[in-house]
């Protein structure tokens, strides 16, 4: 396909790589060139500036045609008793087109930053949460906890859009707003107030994140401890915490599940819940938990609406079931269970974990492999090469997603309907 070079400035592009979907991107497109003249940070830049490597699918490495590419996975599909499914940095017509396949030839779906999300599902589903909106927080929060989690890390204009923004619907004065981070500090300078005020920081070890969130979830609740220190934080410094969050109008204790690499991180982020839900007995406080990096809050937002389940659902029996442990993909694979693997992401350059099992790609062009798969087909991205929609962390918004350039790439939801269409009646 060919295009004008001459160059193109987009304005209020959304990116579908941030997790807490930036919108008001400006960028040149050039022929296939793509660059972010304002606006880009650590995330954006490399996932819209990356550029096309790969442009026609591969079969063990070797060139293949589309047709013979994807009869070769179909062929696969057929003699698999358990494909395994996961991946999922994708829009919502690519993980629509993923799971009717899945269910067509009774595989398990599975993401993988999975491990990450469930520290979260499994609050919910047992006891639930007070969340709030990344909306919510930009026009109300007073004071801002963050959790073991160093926003800028994965997030890094999540200060800029929603804390120190200028406006709010309330002619609120967000220059006063007070950070508290607990347990990890920032790594840069993004949660300084605009008059040079540093966030308050109380440090301690990852492996006692669960220590002080169930301490602060006891103070919330009246307790007296006994210890003087838990640790190695004065109980009098939690306490002054927890009033401040009382006192405030509207406070928000948030967290990255995905940096909380903790045994049975979900009893921490219960605790955190916990103490919220108590602190608004007396005043008004919410959670907001963070991630969705490339797509993968889609996946499980439309997992959920199509199985009733946000993720590691099977369909072996024809009907979906859901087991956050045993449909894991890592587990199938390492223990044999697994004999096909579909790895399926657009907007994520991550490659599948290696493995003995025949190996089928539909990823984004220039995705790298410590071993060939079995079949590769290079696909655009949504939000570059075609339109599409996507969610944020928040779960309340759905984004549109605009074509910036023409290119010969597929769309990963093509690729998958003509693989589930080459199975045939009988599959």
């Amino acid at each position: 396909m060919t295009e004008s070079n001459q160059p193109r400035v987009f304005e209020n592009v959304p990116s579908p790589f941030c997790g807490i979907a930036s919108d008001d991107l400006k960028i040149e497109v050039e022929g296939q060139r793509v660059r972010i003249l304002e606006n880009g940070d650590a995330v954006t830049i490399p996932g819209f500036e990356q550029e096309i490597a790969d442009a026609a699918p591969r079969i063990a490495g070797n060139p293949a045609t589309l047709d013979q590419a994807v009869a070769r996975a179909a062929e696969i599909l057929k003699s698999a008793h358990l494909p395994v499914f996961s991946g999922f940095g994708t829009d919502v017509n690519e993980t629509r087109a993923a799971l009717s396949l899945i269910d067509r030839c009774r595989g398990v779906f599975d993401q993988m930053r999975a491990e990450g999300g469930l520290r979260n599902l499994l609050v919910l589903a047992d006891s639930g949460w007070m969340a709030t909106t990344l909306g919510e927080l930009k026009n109300r929060v007073e004071v801002l906890v963050s959790f073991g989690t160093d926003i800028e890390l994965n997030f890094p204009r999540f200060f800029e859009r929603f804390i120190w923004n200028k406006e709010t619907l309330f002619n609120g004065d967000t220059g006063k707003r007070e950070i508290i981070f607990i347990g990890r500090a920032p790594s840069g300078q993004a949660a300084t107030a605009p008059d040079g005020r540093p966030p308050k920081v109380i440090p301690c070890a990852q492996e006692s994140l669960p220590d002080v969130a169930a301490a602060l979830s006891a103070l919330a609740k009246g307790a007296k401890l006994q210890a003087e220190q838990v640790a190695g934080i004065p109980v009098s410094e939690l306490q002054s915490v927890v009033d401040r969050l009382r006192r405030a109008n509207y406070s928000v204790v948030t967290w990255a599940a995905g940096q909380l690499a903790l045994p049975n991180a979900e009893l921490t982020v219960q605790q955190l819940c916990q103490m919220v839900a108590t602190l608004n007995k007396d005043s008004r406080a919410a959670v907001l938990p963070l991630g969705g990096q490339d797509g993968d809050r889609t996946a499980s937002q439309v997992s959920s609406w199509i199985s009733g389940y946000p993720t590691r659902v099977s369909y072996a029996r024809g009907y979906p079931e859901y087991d956050p442990y045993h449909n894991g993909a890592a587990r199938l694979l390492a223990n044999g269970e697994a004999d096909a693997l579909f790895w399926v992401s657009s907007l994520s350059s991550t490659p599948p974990p290696a493995s003995n099992v025949p190996t089928v790609v539909i990823g984004r062009s220039g995705m790298r492999f410590e071993s060939e798969p079995e079949v590769f087909i290079p696909v655009g991205i949504p939000g570059i090469d075609f339109a599409g929609q996507m969610y944020r962390c928040d779960n309340v918004v759905a984004l549109p997603l605009y074509q910036l350039r023409q290119s010969d790439l597929l769309k990963a939801s093509d690729a998958l309907r003509a693989i589930e269409q080459a199975l045939g009646t009988n599959a």
